[in-house]
């Protein structure tokens, strides 16, 4: 396993307000996929792709193709802009991650979904609007929301020796994405990890992640994971 830092940016995304920004998250999958070797003149798909920077990173490895989806159109029209501005061919397709299934099969499927736990009383105090829209990492009480539709559906979405590659929290259950897509029939591990302090949604959450039994009190720090699935 490696960790992989926010890379710096000589030529940073513009990311306006109401698109969710780059963080740690983002930064581990794009490493992930690059220490992989996967991209390079390879079929790839980047599920609820935000500002598009996992995208754009798949492109600047070599991919044959890229495809990214993403609902907001806010968040199109900058991974759109961002693409452009960079002079990489990622095609942005409005609409949910589901979308994918209605085109050829991918190589490659990266993905950083919303997959923090949420329920009416989870917020003790407000999230700082550089955060980016709620709909970016809201995922229901267990945050999974969109992490087991995507499980069950990932071997639909990949070719035959095709692999996945999701990054989420501890707190949306990493054993549990290994398992489910070992079910969907699919060989999967984690490949990489990184331990980060709380950015401003998890302060926001972590009283009320401490009721209800998921986080230790007083503890400020995360583990995000990769999850690695192959089609074999």
């Amino acid at each position: 396993m490696f960790t992989e830092e926010l890379p710096d940016q000589t030529d940073p995304l513009r990311v306006p307000t109401g698109v969710y920004p780059p963080q740690e998250d983002s930064a581990l999958l794009i490493g992930a996929l690059r220490a992989s070797g996967l991209a390079a003149g390879r079929r790839v798909a980047d599920l609820c792709s935000g500002s598009g920077v996992v995208a754009l990173a798949a492109a600047q490895q070599g991919a044959a193709t890229v495809a990214a989806f993403e609902m907001s159109s806010r968040a199109v029209d900058c991974a759109r802009a961002n693409a452009a501005a960079a002079g990489l061919p990622v095609k942005v397709h409005r609409g949910s991650w589901t979308r994918a299934v209605e085109f050829e099969r991918f190589d490659v499927v990266t993905c950083n979904p919303p997959y923090v736990p949420f329920d009416d009383g989870a917020d003790d105090t407000p999230v700082a609007e550089s955060a980016g829209p709620a709909a970016a990492w809201n995922a229901g009480r267990d945050g999974r929301r969109i992490l087991d539709p995507l499980c069950e559906s990932a071997a639909e979405l990949l070719t035959d020796g095709g692999s996945i590659f999701i990054v989420h929290s501890e707190f949306a259950n990493v054993d549990r994405t290994v398992a489910d897509l070992s079910a969907a029939g699919l060989r999967a591990r984690v490949v990489a990890e990184q331990w980060i302090p709380f950015g401003p949604v998890l302060t926001a959450r972590a009283l009320w992640l401490e009721r209800i039994g998921m986080l230790e009190t007083g503890r400020r720090r995360e583990r995000l994971a990769v999850v690695r699935a192959d089609r074999v």
